[in-house]
């Protein structure tokens, strides 16, 4: 362990705290989460795999979104967790890939990043002033600092807290949770739950497969076994959700840039662990308001998501396989990544028999 893999690891936290909060702010309970940050950490050191879990702003926000109140959430959580771990224990998330085709996957990812742009600019109708100064300084620090993400999270979070602290703006008075009492919580089923559940399992195939491969690609010894990421992540998701805590998915890590990836990315999940268990973010919650993540939001879906996987999705070349596009990424913004899969792929079915 070199103190660049506790730095690396370091920075992976402070990146991680916004989006925490974000969770809390829909529902989710910090030690539950602990949880899946656990089986993460013991996963990737069975398994061998530099690429940790962590809080995803997109699953946060789509599982927030989806479900109408925190048992519904919970429950999409659960059984979109129990479906990765099937998927990727039975080997067959490579084949619905390939069934949907790379135009659809990337497609759907980028109407994923119209969704995320749409739940950010909605905070300027729940707290203006902070939404507002997010969004400012993010796009100030994403397009003048080297458009890195990290910066631009840790900025768009700090400045808009400041402005939130320095006019007295009221956001709640931080997170309450209980966390002595940590109890099952009854999953439910009804259609709500399944279509968010189905929706939540296309987004993390697309995300596994970008987010898996790229971080892996940072490291010179590592490949991406996405397979193995699906059943730890699917895993981490449900024990979490199980006890009322969030989903914690694969994300874009620069811990595998450090000398040690592997160490990097299990003492990241560490720290997250105690930070989480021992009740730290309620506290950092006071002085954090939820909506200073949403310039990250902003960047991360306006300026990120849409523009890399729309220009994929549309490389296609035919008329036929841009209308398909076209298709699944608008549906997937009207609705959601289920919805637009679907769509997406009846549209594809169409061209094929009657062209």
């Amino acid at each position: 362990m070199t103190i660049n893999d506790v730095l690396a690891a370091l920075g992976v936290v402070l990146n991680g705290i916004p989006q925490a909060l974000l969770a809390a702010t829909y529902g989710f309970a910090s030690v539950p989460t602990a949880f899946g940050f656990v089986v993460g950490a013991v996963a990737c050191l069975l398994y061998g795999s530099v690429i940790p879990i962590s809080f995803q702003a997109e699953t946060i926000a789509l599982a927030g979104m989806l479900g109408k109140d925190i048992r519904e959430r919970l429950s999409i959580i659960l059984f979109s967790g129990i479906t990765m771990v099937i998927l990727g224990l039975t080997g067959t998330l490579s084949i619905i890939v390939d069934f949907a085709g790379s135009t659809i996957i990337n497609a759907m990812m980028a109407g994923v990043g119209i969704m995320l742009a749409r739940i950010a600019l909605g905070g300027l109708k729940e707290s203006r002033i902070v939404t507002a100064s997010s969004i400012a300084s993010a796009f100030i620090t994403y397009f003048f600092f080297g458009q890195n993400l990290v910066y631009t999270i840790v900025v768009c979070v700090i400045f808009s807290s400041l402005v939130a602290n320095i006019f007295k703006i009221d956001f709640g008075g931080g997170i309450i949770e209980n966390y002595k009492k940590i109890e099952i919580k009854k999953p439910i089923i009804n259609l709500n739950v399944i279509r968010g559940a189905l929706a939540l399992a296309c987004l993390t195939i697309g995300a596994n497969i970008a987010f898996g491969n790229i971080t892996a690609s940072m490291s010179e010894k590592y490949e991406a076994n996405i397979d193995f990421l699906t059943i730890y992540s699917g895993l981490a998701d449900a024990v979490s959700s199980l006890f009322g805590g969030g989903p914690v998915e694969a994300i874009i890590s620069a811990t595998a840039a450090a000398p040690n990836p592997l160490n990097s990315a299990i003492l990241m999940m560490v720290i997250m662990v105690v930070i989480l268990f021992f009740g730290l973010l309620p506290k950092i919650s006071k002085y954090i308001p939820g909506h200073s993540v949403h310039g990250f939001l902003f960047i991360l879906g306006a300026i990120v998501t849409v523009p890399t996987n729309a220009s994929l999705a549309f490389s296609g070349g035919t008329p036929q396989d841009y209308v398909v596009a076209a298709t699944a990424m608008t549906v997937t913004a009207a609705n959601d990544p289920f919805i637009g899969l679907l769509v997406g792929l009846v549209v594809k079915y169409i061209f094929v028999f009657i062209v």
